[in-house]
């Protein structure tokens, strides 16, 4: 399930990063920390997510 998690994790984590760094970039904060934070975070959510996605499709 590891190996399924870490392929997910690559989708996964680029999606929510991207959204992040939208969410940022829409909301007017035009810094690199920030960018780089929203970045940060959607890499990190995305751990959980990736994680749960695979349980769910093994138990399918």
């Amino acid at each position: 399930m590891l190996r399924l998690a870490s392929i997910l994790y690559s989708l996964i984590a680029t999606s929510l990063a991207g959204v992040g760094v939208i969410t940022v970039l829409v909301a007017g904060l035009i810094s690199v920390p920030a960018i780089f934070g929203a970045a940060a975070i959607g890499a990190l959510v995305a751990v959980p997510v990736s994680w749960l996605v695979a349980r769910q499709i093994i138990q399918t």
